[in-house]
């Protein structure tokens, strides 16, 4: 049998027609020149999910609305002109709404490429061809990968800032070893030096007066060096203590203006103390409050310059004392201002820095005064122009027509609420607290138990039957967190769900987090509001009848 080419072309022709119609992976949509469809081949149904004969003979922008809406349609205007047109899923996402690939729970539509171009018979335009690809897989790759990318730069920032930092932390740390060592050794090197010129037995009695007189000085510093690295472990490890009992700051003041005088004579420098109120009290630690204010008027007495000026101002602003310590040395540049009060960083860490001590001063100072529930701020227009520095601590609301020392007064206002019948279990290793906290809750007509450790606390519960529980954190062999994690997994009724509150000396969201994750109710800042605490027992016992 003899076929002609024409045959071969028809045949050819049948079999491409057919494989685009049927078996195409691309979506092929025809259109004549009045956008009125001719055709769609299988993959186009599939996904569309309109048979071909449903769209046969209707109006393309009829059947899908949304090509106008979205202004896709002059595309098909520019077709039936001639022109081709491509639509990229990086610009337009999609053509037509289709389902997305299966998997593809990225996307709420099939992200698409498409091609919209027009027929010919000879040079007149008879119509339309729309081909679409699915490019779902190939964006969600781009996608991941993207993700990748990214996370991976992120890392290699987030590697980049931890070795910059473990470099800075390396750098501070080697900076502050060789001033512990010079600051130790200077006032050893005096001590020895003396000690072996009075052994020598040559000196006489007034150059063996200077002696005694140097190696005393040189002691009193180093015993300042260990207090505060004593003072630094105890705070990173949550082992200060505070002793609190009201106490009157314009005592406090005169009494430390008292001990820096000498030291500011020596240089000529003028101190100057503005008190406005002579009974402003605090509850506070006699000694530690003390450190504070000699810490900051020791440090004006070093920065300031012979001839200089010192002003101390105490006054009161609402429900706080603010004390203001302000000298008219150097001043603070503005790139330190920011670190004055983090541990081991000074302005001036290297060899020739004119200034001694090992930068934990001011560190210790913020620790104390937060351990107060206050805050404290250093406040500097640059250098050359002085430094002061704000410290602001809660006032003991008390009677103005009481004594000078708070009475029972001074807590009259804790009896406002009657706490009768309930019970009130109180644990803190500290002996002066615990009676601290008896005194302040006594005249609620709470029954209140008061016990040293967390072990016998945990024995008593179940008999004691607390309504709240009132827990120190810092205690030895079982500390605050562990008593509440014992407390939490006993059964309800052996008093697993009493509403707790701790006591902290440390403030802050993540103190926070950390003492509710532990099972308290809520945590109370030392030193203790007792009206406020009055206020939070009353909450508990509120929520807990509901």
């Amino acid at each position: 049998m003899t076929v002609n080419s024409g045959d071969k072309n028809t045949s050819l022709g049948t079999a491409i027609l057919r494989w685009m119609t049927e078996f195409s992976a691309q979506g092929l949509l025809v259109t004549d020149e009045n956008l009125v469809i001719r055709s769609c081949n299988r993959w186009f149904e599939k996904q569309s999910e309109k048979r071909e004969k449903e769209l046969t003979g209707k109006n393309l922008l009829e059947v899908f609305p949304d090509l106008q809406t979205r202004g896709f349609d002059r595309y098909y205007r520019d077709a039936l002109y001639g022109q081709s047109r491509i639509l990229s899923h990086r610009l337009h996402k999609y053509l037509l709404p289709m389902a997305p690939s299966a998997g593809a729970t990225t996307f709420a539509q099939m992200q698409q490429s498409a091609r919209i171009s027009p027929l010919f018979e000879g040079d007149r335009v008879v119509g339309t061809i729309t081909v679409i690809d699915d490019v779902t897989e190939r964006v969600a790759r781009e996608m991941e990968l993207k993700v990748q990318i990214e996370e991976r730069e992120r890392l290699l920032t987030s590697e980049q800032a931890a070795r910059q930092l473990a470099e800075e932390n390396s750098r501070l740390k080697d900076e502050f070893l060789a001033s512990v060592s010079h600051e130790i050794r200077t006032p050893l090197n005096a001590i020895n030096g003396w000690t072996q010129i009075l052994l020598s037995g040559e000196s006489d009695p007034e150059k063996s007066r200077h002696a005694l007189n140097t190696i005393q000085r040189n002691v009193g510093s180093q015993t300042q060096i260990i207090d505060d690295l004593l003072d630094i472990s105890r705070i990173v490890t949550g082992q200060l203590r505070l002793n609190l009992h009201p106490v009157n700051l314009a005592e406090s003041i005169e009494t430390a203006l008292d001990n820096i005088r000498p030291a500011a004579l020596a240089r000529k420098i003028e101190l100057f103390k503005i008190v406005e109120s002579d009974a402003s009290f605090v509850m506070g630690d006699v000694s530690r409050l003390q450190q504070i204010l000699w810490n900051l008027l020791s440090n004006a007495v070093k920065f300031t310059p012979l001839g200089g000026r010192i002003e101390v101002v105490l006054r009161e602003i609402d429900a706080y004392a603010e004390i203001l310590i302000s000298d008219n040395g150097p001043g603070i540049s503005s790139e330190f201002l920011p670190f004055v009060f983090e541990r081991f960083r000074q302005a001036d860490g290297s060899s020739k820095r004119r200034h001694g001590g090992l930068g934990l001063g001011l560190s210790i100072v913020r620790n104390l005064v937060e351990m107060h529930g206050g805050t404290i701020t250093a406040e500097s227009a640059g250098e050359g122009a002085g430094a002061t520095f704000r410290v602001m601590l809660p006032l003991l609301i008390q009677e103005r027509d009481s004594a000078d020392y708070p009475s029972r007064n001074a807590f009259a206002k804790r009896a406002e609420r009657n706490f009768a019948g309930v019970r009130i279990l109180v644990v803190d290793d500290d002996e002066d607290s615990r009676e601290m906290l008896r005194y302040a809750l006594e005249d609620s007509q709470a029954q209140i138990l008061t016990i040293g450790s967390a072990l016998e606390a945990l024995a008593q519960i179940s008999a004691f039957g607390p309504d709240v529980l009132i827990s120190d954190l810092g205690m030895p062999e079982m500390d605050g967190y562990d008593l509440i994690r014992e407390i939490r997994a006993l059964p309800a009724e052996s008093g697993g769900r009493t509403p707790a509150i701790a006591l902290t000396g440390y403030v802050g969201a993540e103190e926070e987090k950390r003492v509710q994750s532990a099972g308290f109710n809520i945590h109370v800042a030392k030193p203790v509001d007792f009206n406020r605490l009055i206020e939070i027992i009353d909450s508990l016992l509120q929520s807990a009848r509901h």
